[in-house]
């Protein structure tokens, strides 16, 4: 079974990613009410380091520096965080 996940990521202003999809699609996700909790607390709260976001190759899903990531099923189907 084919499973969709991030490809790509482009960092948009206000908490925004473009994300380019393993099936070529793109996909732009408001993060506002996903990034809760400490962990994301300099990605919401500091532009420069929320444009640090890349693709976890191994997981398909978006990462930064500190360890903060969210779920490709979050991102791409709208999935509650754990």
């Amino acid at each position: 079974m084919f499973m969709l996940r991030v490809l790509k990521v482009q960092p948009l202003p206000g908490l925004r990613l473009d994300l380019e999809l393993t099936d070529g699609t793109h996909k732009l996700v408001d993060l506002t009410g996903l990034l809760s909790g400490p962990v994301f607390e300099p990605v919401r709260n500091d532009p420069s380091f929320f444009a640090r976001v890349t693709v976890d190759p191994e997981f398909g899903t978006v990462t930064w520096p500190n360890g903060a990531d969210l779920d490709s099923d979050v991102l791409i189907l709208g999935r509650t965080p754990a």
